[in-house]
Formats: C-alpha cells, structure tokens, sequence
C-alpha cells in the first residue's frame, strides 16, 4: 500500500509516498524484541494535530494515549512549535549540560510558581537525564544520601522505570524476574478496592471492621515499629498518587494523609512519583494537590518537557546534601524541552485545563460506567481526571472475596484491538495486562469525548462477540 501525505509543515506539498507495511515490516526485522507499543499498535503516524493521528493508511485516529500521558496539549500544539520554532531560529544552544540559559531560567522561574505548596519557598531543582526513571532514580538517591540509610519503601502495583533503582522499585514481578536484585527495597500493600491485598475492600460499601485503607495503614505503622519487623532504618518512601501501569487505580485522599503522616513522624523522606499525573491529568495540576499534602521529593517528567524528553526532581532545600556531580547525565539541559515545557505550563494554567480535565474525566468514568452497566466483562471503572481505566474479567470466573472476577487479558486485549480498528488508540496495563486504559490530552472536546465513549462500547460488544470461551445471550452481551 502506497499513499501519499500532505506534509504538516508544508501545507499544499506532496510529501514522498509512504508504504505502511513496509516500514513496518522493516521495524519487525530491525529492531529490539523489547519493543512494545509497536506490537499492539501496529500503525505509521505521518500527521497529528490535538488529539488526532493521521496514519500513513490514510485513516484517522482518536489518541487516547498521547505518548502515554506525555502529551498534555496534545500534538503539535501552536505554543509548543511556535516555541520551539522560535529557540531554533534564535540560534540558541541546543546543549548546554547543566549551564544556566534564558531558557532554563524560564521554566524554572515557571515550574518553581506552580510547584505544590508545602515544599518551601527555598525549593531545590534537579534536571535528570532525559526520562523518569532517571529522575526516580535521582530521587532515591538523594533521600539515601540525606539520610545515610539504603533502604527504600515502596507499594504493590507501583511502576517506577526500568533502570536497575526504579526498576527495584517497580512491583512488575514479570520484568525483574530475569534480573539480579535491585537493592533493598521493602513492599508495602497499596490499598486497591478491586483487588484488595487484604482481601476485603474499601469504601462506603463496607460496614463491618476495617476496610483495605484502614488495614494498610495498620500494617505500614506496625511493620516500621517492630524491630522483629526485619526493616532497617528507611532512606524514602515512594508512592504514585495514582497508580498508572499498576491499573489505573487512585490511593485514597485520607490514606496520602496518613502516610504523610506516618513517614513525617519517623524522619522518612516521602518520594511523590508524578511522572504521569503531573501537570493537570487528574484535575488538579499536581495530583497530590487532591490530598492536601506535599511530598519531600516530587518526580517529575513526561508532559513536564512539553513532548520532548526531559525530567526533574523538586525537594525540600534541607535535602540538599549532594556533593558535585552527585548524580549528572549529559543530556539534563534540553533547551527545546525546557521551552517546550515552559509554554506548556503556561497554557494549562492559563486555560485551566486542569479544571477542564476534572470535568471532562467525570464525564469520561461516567460513560465507562454505563459500559459496566451493559457489560458484567467489565469489572471495575476507576480513575482520576483524564486518567481512566476500565478492569476487564471473565464475569463467569469464580468471585474473590471482594466479588472481584479474575482477569481476562486475552479479551482486553482483543478490546484494544477493536477499538484501534474503530480509530480509537488505548493501551492496556494492571494486573495481566486487563486494564484498557484512557490517558487522552488534556485538551480533548467534548465531542471527542463522546467518540471515545461510543467506540469503546462497541469494541468491547464486538470483542465479547468474538471471544471463544465466552458465553453469550441473544443480545450479543456477556452473560451476567
């Protein structure tokens, strides 16, 4: 198949003809077995404006992915070219290590004026190398050496990166398994009301002893106070305030507080991973924000550079014990992403697009609602602003002791299937790999909102339909 392409840039050109299959045939044979979007997402973008991917088949699609989370404004937003366009023009360095530019001063001048209150007006920046994990990375470093301890503190379903610190970080027993360890991490239990590691739930609907929140909160407490409890003297404590590979699930407003709490009250430095949350996802610009607390370090990356690769730790300024070259990388001075990030920031505080996330996502967990209503495959909605998932399962499966079913991967994925094949692109994550996930631009319309709902509702009739092992009444819909 051969199509030819309008060049974004070049409105009017003819851009050279562009053969899918092959380049993506060529992409099979050349490049590494760990690639991954490219198996499930089998398509060559050529164009993509907002939240719509023109690919080189000639079709359109809508971009609930958005470089998985990374694309705030969505692509190709006229602040963010016109920022870069200009650095570019100015003739501007475009490396500059860690030397002081106007444009770093800049969107330190701007990150520093939106950073979570509580932090401290004496607030420190470290710029990492280009991704999160390097910014995690950076952070457990610094809590080891303020403190002088190794040990980190980190949750069940929590993702982190896949560098060695991270990675040890990272609950994803699958990708570590062929691994040396990590270091000397400690996993604790992050409340989940699907699958509640407790075995009991949460929420209002509980009305008898102690929910999953409250149970881990106990056992955090007690585990940190038994000197039986085998857990040497903590250096952090790293958490995501929403979990996103983990399955897309929210801890609780009150459980943040309380580890707040329990984590100030013993001298641990608490580690608040918002690579993806960050900058307005969950209705707020910071997703700590919905709690009220702030962290002692705040990990920051994705749509923190706009698009373009860039990452940053925040802390408190008593942290900054670092010796120089303590933790470096060649490429921590993106000029691009620092303009790019900047513009960003300004156009989501600007227009509230924070609040505009908040909004849209209730409808968004609304309609995935309804979904769940008509389908029992659908166990469990949840999610935070513009930061959705929807748990997949085998509704004839046998119940845990939550009432959760197991988890179809084979039917989530043919979902996502379904739904690429409709021009809607998701992704899946959570346990198994069953939870298709919504990580749309901040920017999306009403109205893509709407497409959204309506084709992943008939992906997902389209995928139970077809599903072998599963059977159906004559409406086409799952058995409940």
């Amino acid at each position: 198949m051969t199509i030819s392409t309008r060049n974004g840039a070049n409105v009017g050109r003819i851009a050279p003809a562009v053969d899918p299959v092959g380049i993506l045939e060529r992409q099979q044979a050349r490049e590494s077995a760990a690639r991954t979007y490219a198996r499930t997402l089998p398509i060559v973008p050529v164009r993509a404006q907002g939240s719509v991917i023109h690919g080189a088949d000639g079709r359109t699609y809508l971009d609930c992915l958005s470089g998985a989370g990374t694309l705030a404004l969505g692509h190709n937003h006229p602040d963010v070219v016109r920022a870069i366009t200009d650095t570019l023009a100015s003739g501007a360095p475009l490396h500059t290590l860690d030397l002081a530019t106007p444009e770093k001063d800049a969107f330190t001048e701007e990150l520093r004026g939106c950073l979570p209150s509580g932090l401290g007006d004496d607030v420190k920046l470290h710029f990492c190398g280009p991704s999160g994990a390097d910014a995690v990375e950076a952070a457990i470093k610094l809590a080891q050496t303020a403190t002088g301890n190794h040990t980190i503190l980190a949750f069940t379903g929590g993702y982190h990166g896949m560098t060695a610190g991270a990675l040890a970080v990272t609950g994803n027993v699958a990708v570590k398994s062929p691994l040396p360890p990590g270091g000397s991490v400690v996993r604790l239990p992050f409340p989940h009301p699907y699958r509640c590691p407790f075995g009991v739930g949460s929420g209002p609907t509980r009305t008898a002893g102690p929910d999953g929140v409250e149970l881990s909160l106990r056992y955090i407490e007690r585990l940190l106070d038994d000197p039986l409890g085998g857990v040497t003297s903590p250096a952090g404590l790293i958490v995501e305030a929403v979990q996103g590979e983990g399955g897309v699930v929210p801890a609780p407003d009150h459980w943040l507080r309380a580890i707040r709490e329990i984590t100030r009250r013993r001298g641990i430095p608490l580690i608040l991973d918002e690579v993806q949350t960050g900058v307005g996802r969950t209705g707020r610009l910071w997703a700590t924000q919905h709690s009220g607390i702030a962290p002692d370090i705040l990990v920051m990356s994705k749509a923190i550079g706009g698009g373009l690769p860039m990452a940053v730790i925040a802390y408190r300024a008593e942290l900054d014990g670092w010796a120089p070259g303590a933790h470096t990388g060649t490429f921590r001075g993106n000029q691009l992403a620092m303009v790019a990030g900047t513009a960003t920031l300004r156009r989501v505080r600007a227009d509230r697009l924070d609040e505009q996330a908040g909004r849209l996502g209730a409808r968004l967990l609304a309609g995935l609602v309804d979904i769940a209503r008509e389908y029992s495959q659908v166990g469990d909605v949840r999610g935070r602003g513009l930061m959705l998932g929807a748990e997949i399962v085998d509704p004839s499966g046998p119940a845990d002791t939550v009432g959760a079913r197991p988890a179809d991967p084979r039917l989530a994925a043919a979902v996502r299937s379904e739904c690429l094949r409709r021009g809607l692109i998701v992704e899946l994550g959570g346990r198994h790999s069953a939870v298709v996930r919504l990580l749309p631009p901040l920017t999306i319309t009403p109205d893509q909102v709407e497409r959204a709902l309506s084709i992943l509702a008939d992906a997902i009739g389209a995928a139970v339909r077809s599903h072998p092992d599963l059977h159906v009444d004559e409406s086409g819909r799952g058995i409940r």
